[in-house]
């Protein structure tokens, strides 16, 4: 484990003619824990680093970096894809800012052992229970979405899923003979508690933007979807601004491509919000733009994430779209740590450096310069001055 630290602004003795004026302070330092993991988990969290150092020192506030591994790089360092050591960093954090993970190195390991449990452990160690995509079409990159202009400009779709429990977590599971084949077998269970708590998140999400929440499930065949619905539509008393509707996941999935406009906060389970919120993310153009936020209980800290995965295939290239990490940062600072300000600046940096026609490869567009990981790197400190 690596420990960094950002300087700390603190206040110069002011000039005699300048009593008066308004100093900077040091806030409290905070505690970051940094999870790089594989593939480009590396290149694009050296860039994210920058930038939220860069952006927080504008505004006075210090940031302590631990790093530790997580995915395929924890299974190379200790046999194990989360490893106690990287749970007692994260536990000890106000927030963590994770990268990404797998790989191909790692794709013949017997699945409790694969990088992807890494993953699942993480998010169950810290009862990180709410997911929050959003899924923003920006209007500098509105023509680099597969659809067409004017179904997805102006589109701003927040995804809140369900992240620790449902299929993914149900037991009993496994595999098992019978009549001579094998059966492979899940559960997906949720409990009234679990789906109260996420529909009460997406409840203020939607208070905070346009009172809009859609809830999706599969109520006409699952009985763990009526109970879904029956919470969601009891919650929803205590929301009486707010417009709720219902829909099937195999309807919310083709009304995404058809009108995604109709949507502003989505609520849903594991596995629907898994599918949903890849879904909606390809609105946008790129999964190198995405952030993400998974939140636990008030006090607790939250994990931050791109949503691409590791790329393997570009790794190490200097090829990779550094924004969506540099964002997750943002997000970090806005839900996680209550820093408004430092996410406003990171937002504004991203949007300036595109707005100045720069792209990495996957988001290229006629008459704009392509660069790579670090260079855009560069545009985004240089707009944060």
């Amino acid at each position: 484990m690596q420990t960094l630290s950002a300087r700390c602004i603190r206040p110069a003795p002011p000039r005699p003619a300048a009593r008066r004026g308004r100093l900077q302070v040091c806030a409290a330092t905070h505690k970051i824990a940094v999870l790089p993991g594989d593939g480009i988990g590396p290149e694009i969290t050296a860039v994210a680093l920058k930038a939220l150092t860069a952006a927080g020192k504008a505004e006075g506030e210090e940031f302590v970096y631990t790093e530790a591994p997580i995915g395929g790089a924890a299974i190379d360092a200790t046999g194990d894809p989360y490893p106690k050591s990287t749970e007692e960093v994260c536990k000890a954090a106000d927030a963590v800012l994770l990268a990404s993970i797998g790989g191909y190195k790692w794709d013949s390991l017997p699945n409790a052992q694969r990088p992807e449990k890494g993953l699942l452990r993480l998010r169950a160690s810290l009862n990180a229970f709410a997911n929050l995509r959003p899924a923003v079409v920006l209007p500098q990159l509105a023509d680099a979405s597969t659809l067409k202009r004017e179904v997805v400009e102006g589109v701003d779709i927040l995804i809140v899923r369900e992240l620790v429990g449902g299929i993914y977590f149900g037991e009993p599971r496994g595999f098992k003979e019978e009549n001579g084949e094998r059966v492979g077998y899940n559960t997906m269970v949720y409990r009234e508690s679990e789906v109260e708590r996420i529909a009460r998140v997406a409840f203020e999400a939607a208070m905070k933007r346009g009172k809009r929440l859609c809830s999706v499930e599969k109520s006409n065949v699952l009985e763990v979807s009526q109970l879904w619905k029956d919470v969601v539509i009891r919650v929803s008393k205590d929301y009486p601004e707010v417009e709720l509707s219902h829909m099937y996941i195999d309807n919310a999935a083709m009304q995404l491509i058809r009108n995604p406009k109709f949507f502003d906060v989505v609520v849903t389970g594991n596995i629907f919000g898994d599918i949903l919120s890849d879904e909606a993310s390809m609105l946008t153009g790129s999964l190198g733009m995405l952030p993400s936020a998974s939140i636990s209980e008030p006090g607790k800290p939250g994990i931050y994430e791109p949503v691409h995965g590791s790329a393997p295939d570009i790794a190490g290239q200097d090829k990779a779209n550094p924004l969506a990490m540099v964002l997750s940062a943002a997000m970090m600072c806005r839900y996680g740590l209550n820093l408004p300000k430092v996410a406003d600046r990171l937002e504004s940096a991203v949007t300036a450096a595109l707005d100045s026609g720069f792209r990495t490869g996957d988001i290229m567009q006629p008459g704009c310069k392509q660069v790579g990981c670090q260079e855009m790197g560069e545009v985004v400190l240089s707009k944060l001055q």
